[in-house]
């Protein structure tokens, strides 16, 4: 699962130039980028804790 949600976060952060300047431009108010901006911060935290869960303290 680890690989998969880097794949999912870097689809998520290209989604966050993309998405804004092409499909939000008709949104003249602040909220429409501001609330697809706080959706893929909430979607990238996720993510790094899938990503992250797997790995393992040494004990040295």
């Amino acid at each position: 699962m680890s690989k998969a949600a880097l794949y999912l976060i870097g689809v998520v952060v290209l989604a966050c130039y993309a998405i804004p300047y092409t499909l939000l431009t008709n949104v003249a108010e602040w909220y429409g980028s501001f609330l697809f901006w706080c959706a893929a911060g909430v979607a990238v935290i996720v993510l790094n804790i899938l990503a992250t869960a797997s790995f393992e303290e040494d004990e040295a």
